[in-house]
């Protein structure tokens, strides 16, 4: 792979640069010889006031702006792409083309048409170094995956849409990556992270991947030249729509659960929503479910026992467990048995006469939460770790 250092000025990077707000597409330079966003490079993060400004202040205060890489596509014609470099790059030619302010040496933002002569000669005349290189597709991929001058590591969704760029991908973005896009508030209700940065897309894919036994690399490898996106949206938004029927009052706690998962345990089952509202309802006031992102699944699963621990029901104070331990032990060494109630008639364990310490012992419900037992002093009972640990029901 054959490399070289070269220099360009911003007046030249930025000749015929064009920007489209509706996801930074259409990005060129170099009079359109420059492609400043290809396929597979991560979406625009730097317009956020501070890092694409301190790119601009950089300049000013005449400080380098790191190292630039292109890959050369046509040597004849010196058709270039970027492979690192593209988020600084965008930030220099938005504020040329007067996107964004800064705040100048009194406090006062200013756009690049308000800046001092001497300060537009000062950036246009910024020389960036940049390395040019040439070399098989698998090689400049994997050099992409590896060089991280930006300072913000790709993650790993945004690796995998470099390694498997094509035309599947590309629509994929369009869709899943784009800011825009009016289903992004909708999307947000069951998903983590930013669109920017490939999160929603990566849970698509790890959704329908995971429903068909594979890795999202084997999926994004089996679909890379695919030219539509019918199968993936289809099951996204099967998920989607189940959930929001299912559960028809949007909870902050469903924001990132498994829906996925959720989807293919529990989707052939019948579910009445305005039931599941009342139950809702009834487990979030209730002051012993700790856990409320638990809560969904615990309905889902018919409020089964075994599914109780998903809610992490509050524990007993330990004032109270400790209280209730000396009661009982008084009360057992008074009467020659054990202060577990459970060993005084288990014959097979053998303990019936042993008085446990209190590290020896837990705090359990009388009457169990999943029958109306609260978590309250009256309701506790101090209990051997063995039969504790034998109890299904909290």
């Amino acid at each position: 792979m054959k490399t070289e250092l070269v220099q360009y000025t911003v007046s030249e990077l930025v000749k015929g640069f064009q920007y489209n707000e509706y996801e930074g597409k259409g990005l060129f330079g170099l009079s359109g010889r420059l492609t400043i966003q290809p396929e597979y490079q991560r979406n625009y993060i730097y317009a956020d006031g501070k890092r694409d400004v301190a790119v601009i202040q950089s300049m000013l205060k005449g400080y380098p702006t790191g190292l630039y890489y292109f890959n050369v596509i046509d040597a004849n014609q010196h058709i270039l792409e970027i492979l690192d470099g593209q988020q600084r790059v965008t930030s220099i030619g938005r504020f040329v083309t007067g996107k964004f302010a800064i705040k100048d040496i009194n406090g006062n933002e200013t756009t690049f048409s308000g800046l001092s002569l001497d300060q537009q000669d000062l950036i246009l005349n910024t020389k960036l170094l940049v390395y040019e290189t040439n070399g098989l597709e698998s090689e400049i991929k994997e050099w992409f995956k590896t060089i991280n001058i930006s300072g913000i590591p790709l993650n790993q969704q945004e690796i995998r849409n470099a390694i498997y760029s094509g035309p599947f991908i590309t629509k994929a973005k369009e869709e899943f990556s784009n800011s825009q896009n009016a289903n992004i508030q909708k999307w947000s209700a069951y998903i983590k992270g930013s669109p920017l940065r490939q999160e929603i897309l990566e849970e698509a894919l790890n959704w329908i991947s995971t429903s068909q036994n594979i890795s999202i690399d084997e999926y994004m490898s089996t679909h890379r030249k695919d030219d539509n996106l019918n199968e993936l949206k289809m099951y996204f938004n099967a998920v989607i729509d189940w959930a929001s029927i299912v559960f028809p009052v949007v909870e902050r706690e469903m924001r990132g659960l498994e829906w996925g998962r959720l989807y293919e345990t529990y989707h052939k089952q019948s579910y009445n929503p305005q039931t599941v509202s009342t139950e809702l309802s009834k487990l979030y006031e209730d002051a012993d479910v700790s856990k409320k992102s638990g809560v969904f699944e615990y309905i889902l699963s018919g409020q089964k026992p075994k599914f109780i621990k998903l809610l992490s029901i509050r524990a007993f104070s330990e004032t109270d467990k400790r209280t209730i331990y000396k009661q009982q032990t008084t009360v057992s060494q008074s009467a020659g048995v054990s202060n577990c109630s459970y060993c005084v008639n288990d014959t097979e364990y053998n303990h019936m006469t042993h008085i446990w310490t209190f590290k020896e012992m837990e705090g359990d419900h009388i009457t169990p939460w999943s029958k109306g037992g609260k978590t309250e002093i009256a309701n506790l009972q101090m209990l051997c770790k063995h039969h504790n640990g034998m109890k299904t029901n909290n």
